[in-house]
């Protein structure tokens, strides 16, 4: 199998540093994309075992995908190291939690940015090249995206993991005549951190917020509670990598346009009917 250059964003969650350190594992040259701000220390060579060999590493590349003249040097850097770039995979940030009201129209375009824009900036800064080569995957890792009715208050994060599905297949159809192919990886799990590290969202219209919780007293605990619950163990962090770094190696041609590698939560108790 030969070695696949490959760029993975949002690398300094643990979902997307787990993803790339499957991937170097796998052989491949996997970039590990982490914002200036994200607080994660550079990824380095260490021993693996008894056997003292170097465990192989990710290569850290700063990686802003909120700026696109940070994506536009990351990838030109890349390029100009490694020769091209064969795959990009997308991580999701952190999951909005709250009322839909209740959240800021600024608010909902950092959301969206960061779910989505973002990965647009990144596919039009690497796909001329892939169509140039007639060759190219796309990856987008997402959390599950519980329909609004079972699980109240993240109807943001369905919604985003909704138009990544839709922009995913488009993509999927429109590269199809260049040779380069789309999927999508579904982690199975709501949340892309572990407990420690559990980022969430929260409603910037505090009044709003508390408005909901005086019509529904409790309910954002217990989401909030079974968010914690729902949160990678390294067991499901590893399967999911593992996924993504089965899917890249799977030959052109073969590889399933969507895949699972978790088994879905279960739907946050009592909450069928928003109360």
């Amino acid at each position: 199998m030969m070695s696949k250059i490959i760029l993975v964003t949002g690398a300094s969650s643990d979902l997307g540093a787990a993803t790339a350190q499957a991937l170097a594992e796998a052989g491949h040259i996997a970039y590990a994309g982490m914002g200036a701000a994200s607080g994660r220390r550079p990824i380095a060579a260490e021993p693996d075992g008894d056997a003292g060999r170097p465990r192989a590493r990710p290569r850290p590349i700063a990686l802003d995908v909120a700026d696109q003249r940070s994506v536009s040097a990351a990838v030109t850097g890349i390029t100009a190291e490694a020769g091209r770039i064969d795959c990009v995979v997308h991580t999701m940030g952190p999951v909005p939690r709250g009322p839909v009201e209740s959240f800021t129209p600024y608010q909902l375009a950092q959301i969206y940015d960061a779910n989505v824009l973002s990965t647009q900036r990144v596919n039009r800064a690497v796909l001329p090249q892939m169509r140039e080569r007639q060759d190219g995957l796309l990856v987008w890792v997402v959390s599950i995206g519980d329909p609004a009715a079972e699980a109240p208050y993240l109807a943001l994060h369905s919604e985003s993991v909704a138009v990544i599905d839709h922009l995913a297949a488009s993509y999927a159809q429109e590269l199809a005549g260049f040779g380069v192919e789309a999927a999508v990886v579904v982690a199975g799990l709501i949340v892309p951190e572990t407990g420690r590290r559990l980022q969430l969202v929260r409603p910037d219209d505090l009044g709003t917020a508390q408005a909901y919780e005086g019509r529904h007293p409790g309910l954002v605990d217990r989401v909030d509670a079974h968010l914690a619950g729902q949160t990678l163990t390294a067991a499901r962090l590893a399967r999911t990598a593992q996924a993504v770094a089965n899917l890249v190696d799977s030959p052109k041609g073969a590889r399933p346009p969507r895949i699972t590698a978790d088994a879905p939560g279960d739907r946050i108790p009592g909450t069928r009917d928003g109360g």
